[in-house]
């Protein structure tokens, strides 16, 4: 039997996200830093608060997080733990179907607001049509989630940022994949005064020919799709029955497997 294991687009073995909360004015900023360094965003959006106060407004969502992706963060930002499951479905719901109408297209994630869930909130998000949903509990380290419903990041961007982006640079062992995931809000760059934080992280850790830069849907997509490949019983073959292109290391060679199509592996 072949020996082929899972790779990340184009035979890479790492992968950065980044993830921020409340769709604030400080986002335009933020926005066109990843921009410049080829870096991909989710970014979570209140539906219900939508252009009040600092928010970033309606007309301005598709623009703005044109080549990033808008994740759901409830309608107006409740404890959800000590919700009710009416309202916890209202929360998430509505929220979807607010920023859909603006997006076109299907929202699928979540950022806990204010960080809370419990176990009942992560059984009823699949129901609704979330498919991960971001906690704030850091790890510290680069392994992908076991359970997308309970997505913990890396680090906070004010938690040994660079430390952690030098050693994930160095990550060289390809019989890994490694994930560093940030998350925070940009109106902290503007309260703390530290933007150079993340300009210094993004020039650093972008535009790098050996990092796959998703926004948090494209990982989860991508990992559904490797998932979902139907592999003959002695790999000798795989059909892909999704539409985007699984890249596999069969024998140490990177081999592309294109939606729909499928591929002999081994002869």
């Amino acid at each position: 039997m072949s020996k082929v294991t899972m790779t990340f687009p184009k035979g890479k073995h790492k992968v950065l996200t980044m993830s921020y909360d409340d769709g604030k004015s400080a986002d335009r900023r933020l926005v066109k830093i990843f921009n410049n360094y080829g870096i991909k965003g989710t970014f979570h959006l209140n539906s219900g608060l939508l252009g009040e106060g600092d928010r970033i407004p309606a007309d301005e969502i598709s623009s703005l997080y044109h080549g990033h992706e808008v994740s759901a963060h409830t309608v107006t930002h409740p404890t959800i733990a000590r919700s009710s499951k009416e309202q916890i479905i209202e929360e998430v719901m509505e929220d979807r179907k607010g920023l859909e109408e603006i997006l076109d297209y299907s929202v699928r994630g979540l950022s806990y607001p204010n960080g809370s869930y419990n176990q009942l909130i992560k059984d009823m998000l699949p129901f609704m049509g979330i498919e991960y949903a971001r906690t704030v509990h850091s790890t510290g380290n680069f392994d992908l989630p076991d359970n997308f419903i309970e997505w913990h990041p890396t680090c906070h961007h004010n938690h040994n940022l660079m430390d952690l982006a030098d050693t994930f640079s160095q990550l060289d062992k390809k019989q890994y994949l490694n994930m560093l995931y940030v998350w925070g809000h940009s109106y902290e760059f503007d309260h703390d005064q530290n933007w150079e934080v993340i300009e210094q992280f993004c020039e650093f850790i972008g535009n790098r020919s050996d990092i796959w830069y998703a926004t948090n849907i494209d990982i989860v997509d991508y990992i559904n799709a490797f998932r979902n490949l139907k592999f003959s019983a002695n790999s000798h073959f795989v059909y892909n029955p999704s539409i985007i292109s699984v890249w596999l290391n069969v024998e140490e060679e990177i081999v592309e497997v294109p939606g729909g199509k499928k591929v002999i592996l081994h002869k």
